[in-house]
């Protein structure tokens, strides 16, 4: 059967708790896409990305180390990982990488040695933002990622969407429930289909079109939403980097086609940021780490929201045609 699997009943809102404060709120709901494991059985999970500013990377993970257990390990000045917190594995890092010389350097045409790449990031980290990254949860733990969001606002982080520079940004990256071709062109066409309702929603309400992902193009989109489209992996990967040659996109698909064809992504993309992971990396513009009532859960719903359409495909059909009415 062509687009997801479903391996689990339909979507469901999992509402959890939140701190006892001195002002009732209701606890965040996170939604369950339909399917929470993987072909093979294993348990989908997702990681999270939150960039922020106000605090160093060091002063970050030392407060993610005393809310959540562990040991602040240092990689490079502005770089720190806490591999054994009760979450799992959590690092902070100044989101430039040339500050982290020890890192592999096969993508970067310069490579500055370790006192100058220190001095550099701190240099930058009036304007650079420093981003969280957790290891992989599943789905029923994401509300965890509010809580270390808490810990390092308590310690001093702020954000508020944007800065001067660009908008500090709230990265998912998901497992694929299969990496079979029509799984991922199902997510595909549902993401393209909603893509628009999600940018120019919540997550990218009042932002300047310079701050947004770059939007895909007209004639790539027409091309994958239309019904007859269900290409197989190599030629999705083609016809993805022809019209996509950029990390520039909501939902950026380099990780996951890196992973699967490395030498056709490489021979593309030399000099790309690109890492190799099978995962969707769903990318939005705006994170709020200094509002108290900011929770990830709205982002998250809408990503959940597109895996529920890929796994309807005459929801899928309606829909393109609805928009092809539209646009006649």
């Amino acid at each position: 059967m062509r687009g997801m699997r479903n391996h689990d009943p339909p979507p469901a809102a999992v509402s959890l708790p939140e701190r006892r404060t001195s002002v009732h709120r209701s606890a965040p709901c996170f939604q369950r896409p339909p399917s929470t494991r993987t072909a093979q059985g294993a348990i989908r999970r997702v990681g999270v990305e939150i960039e922020f500013l106000g605090i160093s990377a060091r002063t970050a993970a030392q407060a993610l180390a005393r809310a959540f257990g562990g040991t602040c390990v240092e990689e490079d000045p502005h770089a720190f990982h806490v591999p054994d917190t009760a979450i799992g594995r959590l690092s902070v890092e100044l989101d430039v990488r040339h500050a982290h010389p020890r890192r592999a350097a096969a993508v970067q045409r310069v490579r500055l040695n370790p006192a100058v790449a220190a001095w550099l990031g701190t240099a930058l980290e009036g304007v650079v933002p420093r981003e969280l990254i957790t290891a992989p949860l599943p789905f029923d733990e994401l509300h965890r990622v509010d809580d270390a969001v808490r810990a390092l606002r308590d310690a001093g982080a702020r954000g508020a969407g944007t800065t001067w520079l660009g908008s500090l940004g709230l990265h998912f990256n998901i497992d694929p429930p299969s990496l079979d071709a029509d799984t991922i062109t199902a997510v595909l066409k549902a993401f393209l289909i909603r893509n628009a309702r999600l940018r120019y929603g919540t997550t990218g309400q009042g932002l300047a079109p310079a701050f947004l992902p770059a939007p895909y193009p007209d004639d790539y989109v027409r091309r994958v939403v239309a019904p007859d489209y269900w290409p197989d992996l190599p030629t999705l990967a083609e016809d993805y980097l022809a019209a996509n040659p950029t990390r520039n996109r909501d939902l950026d698909l380099l990780p996951l086609f890196l992973h699967l064809f490395p030498a056709r992504v490489r021979a593309a993309l030399p000099h790309e940021k690109i890492g190799s992971r099978a995962v969707f990396h769903y990318r939005l513009p705006q994170a709020h780490v200094s509002d108290p009532a900011w929770s990830i859960a709205g982002a998250w719903n809408g990503w959940a929201g597109v895996e529920a359409l890929a796994a309807d495909r005459d929801e899928l059909v309606r829909l393109w045609r609805s928009l092809r009415e539209r646009a006649a």
